[in-house]
Formats: structure tokens, C-alpha cells, sequence
């Protein structure tokens, strides 16, 4: 296939543009780090219920308190999630994040109440799910800053994060990159394109890079770079292949237009999602 140039200039420039901001808020400071994921937190919630009404149009006459109450909800919980660094002269902003979950829960709530037909128990089993699969784990991202970076390596709050998507981003160039050219068995009918040999040898590959680059260049624990890397491997594909069914279900290509060339919010970050969570699991378990 001929390589079409201003396609593939909007796709990097739109690469570049996006690799900036994710760098200049991972890196930069607490703050910018929780800009960061509040920003992709609602844009990944506004995509979620876009793709949800194409799924169930019965989810389109949700009123604003049940549509906006649980985003609020949600962002309650990561700003709870926060630690110490984040205070605000002596109040912490975790004690602001727990007033406003209350707030989110009793304006979703009171619009159950007040408006039951337009929140039958499907709808809020949709709005439910989408607490779980993006509230949760960007609200886990936040103990991954700093709380957890903390007790794996040791160094800037940032580390954890930072390898933990860089592992995810590694495991997609190298799966693409191998399935390019061995790739032959379907993994999966809900994403055609991924092949076997690509899915193991992109897991593989990432694993050995982020294994070595951390351990030569930083001097990170081995075991915690391959525990991290393995996790980015493993979850953040069922992360990619669950948007990729909620995609199909609602029968779009992508779940936004936020970069153009790449899709929306969880086209970018559907990996790092499952990935966040089983991440924070497994080292809080060990």
C-alpha cells in the first residue's frame, strides 16, 4: 500500500503533539501529572457515553444529574486517591476529593429518584461499569505516583507511571512490528488485525527492553521492571481488545477524533487502563 504523505504527516505531527503533553505531565510536577489524568479521566467518560448510546440508545435520555453526577463521582474518587504532595495550604486534597464523591453520589442518586423512568437498571449498570473500567483505574493511577513509585524503586514520584507506559508503548511497537512481518495466526475475531506471533513476540521484546534499559541505565530492581512490563504486556492487550469490543458493539472505528490519525481518548489509553489496575493489584498484593 503507497504511503500517503499528509496522512502520515498529520499522524506525526498529532504523535508529537500528544508524546509533549504526556511527557510535560507525567514529568513536570503533582499538579500537572493530576491535569493530566483529569483531562484524559473526563474525555475518556464522555467517549465511554457516546459509545455506550450507540450500544444502548435508551442511554441517550439520561438526564444531566445521572450523566454528569457519576463523571463527578469519579473524579471525587482520584482526587481522594491523592496523597500528601497534594494539599492546598493545610488541607489536603484528598478530604476536598471524599466531599465530592458525596456530592456526584447524591446528585446521581437524587436523579434516580426523582426521574426512575429515564434510569431503568440497565442504564445504571452502564454508568456502574464505566466507574470500574475508568474512575477506578485513574484513581489507582494516582497511588501509583508517588505512594507506590515509592516503595518499588526509589528516585522521582514519577517512576512507576512513566515505566508502566512505557512498557505499554514498547509492547505496541513491538507487536506491530512483529506481526508485520512473521504474523500469520489470528489472536482474536474482535481485532483482526492482532496476530499471535506479534502479541508474544511484541510481549516479549518489550519485556526484555524494559527489563534492560531500566536495570543499565537507572539501576531499577530486575523483578520489578519484569512484573510491570509482563502486566503492560498482558492487560494492556484484554484493555485493547475490550475498547475494541465496545467499539464493534456500537459499530464506530474509533471512540473519538481528539488526535487526529489516532482516534480519541480511549483509542490511546484503553491499554494503560486494565493495565493501571492490575498493576496497582499485584504490588500491592506482593
Amino acid at each position: 500500500m503507497a504511503l500517503h504523505l499528509q496522512t502520515f504527516r498529520t499522524r506525526a505531527l498529532s504523535a508529537i503533539v500528544f508524546v509533549a503533553v504526556m511527557l510535560a505531565g507525567l514529568l513536570w510536577n503533582q499538579w500537572s501529572f493530576l491535569a493530566l489524568f483529569s483531562l484524559i479521566h473526563f474525555g475518556c467518560w464522555v467517549e465511554y457515553q457516546k459509545l455506550v448510546t450507540r450500544i444502548d440508545p435508551e442511554y441517550k435520555y439520561i438526564n444531566a444529574g445521572h450523566r454528569y453526577g457519576v463523571m463527578l463521582l469519579g473524579w471525587g474518587f482520584m482526587l481522594w486517591m491523592t496523597n500528601a504532595d497534594y494539599r492546598i495550604g493545610d488541607y489536603l486534597l484528598a478530604a476536598w476529593g471524599w466531599e465530592l464523591m458525596w456530592i456526584g453520589a447524591i446528585v446521581f442518586l437524587l436523579t434516580v429518584i426523582i426521574a426512575p423512568k429515564f434510569n431503568h437498571p440497565k442504564l445504571l449498570a452502564h454508568s456502574l461499569l464505566g466507574l470500574l473500567y475508568l474512575s477506578l483505574s485513574w484513581g489507582l493511577m494516582m497511588r501509583l505516583w508517588n505512594n507506590m513509585s515509592q516503595s518499588v524503586f526509589t528516585g522521582r514520584p514519577w517512576i512507576m507511571p512513566v515505566v508502566l507506559i512505557a512498557s505499554i508503548w514498547i509492547n505496541d511497537t513491538m507487536a506491530y512490528i512483529v506481526g508485520s512481518f512473521i504474523g500469520r495466526t489470528p489472536f482474536s475475531a474482535i481485532s483482526p488485525k492482532k496476530t499471535w506471533e506479534g502479541t508474544i513476540g511484541g510481549a516479549l521484546l518489550a519485556v526484555a527492553a524494559v527489563s534492560l534499559i531500566g536495570y543499565y541505565t537507572c539501576g531499577f530492581p530486575v523483578r520489578a521492571l519484569i512484573l510491570i512490563s509482563s502486566v503492560a504486556a498482558v492487560f494492556g492487550t484484554a484493555g485493547d481488545l475490550f475498547e475494541s469490543k465496545l467499539k464493534r458493539l456500537a459499530g464506530v472505528k474509533d471512540s473519538g477524533s481528539i488526535m487526529p490519525g489516532h482516534g480519541g481518548f480511549l483509542d490511546r489509553f484503553d491499554s494503560l487502563l486494565f493495565a493501571t489496575t492490575a498493576t496497582w493489584l499485584l504490588f500491592t498484593l506482593l
